[in-house]
């Protein structure tokens, strides 16, 4: 493909090119698949895109709530093809935690429009209304034509049109032409939210230069090509699962698999089947993830998986085990799993939409480091500081508020991810974030903030009260949970009942699975006054044997504390 000024042009090129290739293979309930051609994609996208454009869209903040799928991918090709801003968050679900953070995000971005689907127009314009966002307009991108804009919001809800014809390339009369909006590479074109608690989230601007920097490296880190099947259930609302899963297959004429999130990171064995079912050739997927499918996965499951079409297995998101990867290879191998598929990769912080992958070659352009942050000196080969990175992929700002310059300093971008530098290749070890920016941790692969999983098990009510969370690795690993019980008295199957109801708060609200439970007495955690213990402090107790629980609930080979103390239960 020639050189682009931007990265709507060059998805509109490969949509000329590939009309009548499949450009999505959208998983269906019952195990089948919504094939949708280049040419139908396109002519959505340019649908999206006129309405859009009809509201001075170029340049202006557009919210999308959608679920993985065809219309997502058409409403954010539209706001690429239509110079607007893409602003991805999740689509509305039962958690409080995601609604607090769609709303605060909609007020930090000043979006101005949305594009959502049919089923969660309410609950998204309901956010918007926490926050005083109200009258904004919205488009139920499912009910919209590819033949003109229609109304503004639509109650039925229609299948994304199959048909291989060409697109147009020219706006019905009256409309403005639906071809590219004349953006440069330095024109804006996502905003990036993964940073930041859900009270105050932090926006990752990304440009179009950046996302036409990272697809190169995206395919020396995967080796794809036209023919590949890429697909994961990284969530589309990370610059991850957004650009490496779903713009990155399109920029090749691959075809992308959007597998939807929460079914798949909740069960691994059946992630393994949808990669042979929906026959995917390259994956990205956390550490975890393979461990679980190591652990997890019966003889009989395996018997029945076909895993030799799987060229690129990369295992990143969070820090990579040799144990985990050697293991996995020896389980998956009687499926058909290649010995050389499975690789160990690093994915940079949001800012950074690319992924590296050991063995494969230095991405060009790219400048990784593994720094003191007290020095800004880079640490010997084999010492643990943290990663910075700079590069035409990496945004060359972070966030926006003064509060957040130290994340990026003279072009690097802090990541907050902790690595080690060996013959002349990075790997991740962790994350910092106690008094540093990165205040997330990694778990499953997926950023987590601290702060909201303790105001949500607040929420628990009596005789829960304040509760401390860590990861029982630097930032990294199983989450361990450390919950005061208000009434120090209880039974052992009352306790366990209490656990029990943190575990499921946590997957409920986050998906995530907590590695340990502690519950302990009043003054542990919150001490006189309104002060708490330090995250930190705490997870040195607790890898030290030195928290005595009155209950505990911890995974098998994880380090667990003292025994219970007196007076509670055995």
């Amino acid at each position: 493909m020639h050189r682009h000024a931007n990265l709507a042009e060059a998805l509109m090129d490969r949509a000329l090119l590939c009309a009548a290739g499949e450009a999505l293979a959208h998983p269906v309930p019952g195990g089948g698949e919504q094939r949708i051609s280049y040419a139908a994609l396109d002519a959505r996208a340019r649908a999206v895109a006129t309405w859009l454009r009809l509201r001075d869209a170029p340049g202006r903040r557009v919210l999308l709530a959608l679920d993985p799928g065809p219309h997502a991918a058409a409403a954010l090709l539209g706001c690429l093809y239509a110079g607007a801003v893409a602003v991805p968050v999740p689509a509305p679900t039962a958690s409080r935690t995601e609604a607090e953070r769609t709303a605060a995000i909609a007020k930090d971005a000043a979006v101005d429009l949305v594009l959502t689907e049919t089923a969660h127009a309410t609950e998204t314009s309901r956010r918007l209304s926490l926050v005083g966002r109200t009258g904004i307009t919205c488009l139920a991108v499912d009910g919209l034509g590819a033949d003109g804009p229609g109304p503004d919001v639509l109650g039925a809800d229609a299948t994304a049109p199959t048909a291989t014809a060409p697109p147009t390339g020219t706006a019905p009369p009256g409309l403005p032409d639906s071809g590219p909006v004349r953006t440069t590479a330095d024109s804006l074109a996502l905003l990036a939210y993964e940073a930041g608690p859900a009270t105050a989230p932090r926006g990752a601007p990304i440009t179009h230069g950046n996302l036409l920097a990272a697809m190169p490296a995206l395919r020396q880190a995967l080796a794809t090509g036209p023919r590949s099947r890429i697909g994961g259930w990284l969530p589309r609302h990370h610059t991850l699962g957004l650009v490496g899963q779903l713009l990155h297959p399109l920029w090749l004429g691959a075809t992308a698999v959007p597998l939807p999130v929460r079914p798949y990171r909740a069960d691994p064995v059946a992630w393994l089947r949808a990669l042979d079912r929906h026959r995917i050739t390259e994956t990205v997927a956390p550490d975890t993830c393979y461990a679980r499918c190591v652990a997890e996965a019966t003889d009989e499951q395996l018997a029945g998986l076909d895993l030799s079409r799987l060229r690129t297995a990369l295992d990143a998101a969070e820090p990579v085990s040799a144990a985990t990867m050697a293991a996995f290879r020896r389980r998956c191998a009687p499926a058909g799993l290649r010995p050389g598929a499975l690789l160990a990769g690093y994915a940079p912080a949001q800012a950074a939409p690319l992924l590296i992958a050991e063995g494969r070659g230095p991405v060009p352009g790219l400048d990784l480091r593994v720094l003191d942050p007290a020095t800004r000196r880079r640490v010997p080969d084999g010492v643990v500081g943290e990663i910075w990175v700079r590069g035409p992929a990496v945004s060359a700002r972070h966030g926006g508020r003064p509060a957040d310059t130290e994340t990026a300093v003279g072009g690097f971008l802090r990541t907050g991810d902790l690595g080690v530098a060996r013959d002349g290749e990075i790997r991740m070890t962790g994350r910092s974030h106690e008094g540093h920016p990165a205040d997330s941790f990694v778990v499953a692969g997926m950023a987590l903030h601290p702060q909201d999983v303790e105001r949500e098990l607040l929420r628990c009510g009596r005789p829960l009260g304040s509760a401390r969370v860590f990861c029982a690795g630097p930032g990294t690993g199983p989450l361990v949970v450390v919950q005061e019980v208000r009434a120090a008295s209880g039974s052992r199957a009352a306790l366990a009942r209490l656990a029990g109801r943190t575990r499921d708060r946590v997957a409920e609200e986050f998906g995530a699975v907590t590695g340990a439970v502690l519950l302990v007495r009043p003054g542990t955690v919150r001490r006189a006054g309104s002060h708490k213990v330090p995250r930190a402090t705490l997870r040195e107790q607790f890898l030290r044997g030195e928290v005595r629980p009155l209950y505990q609930d911890a995974e098998p080979g994880l380090r667990t504390p003292a025994e219970p103390a007196s007076g509670g239960a055995a």
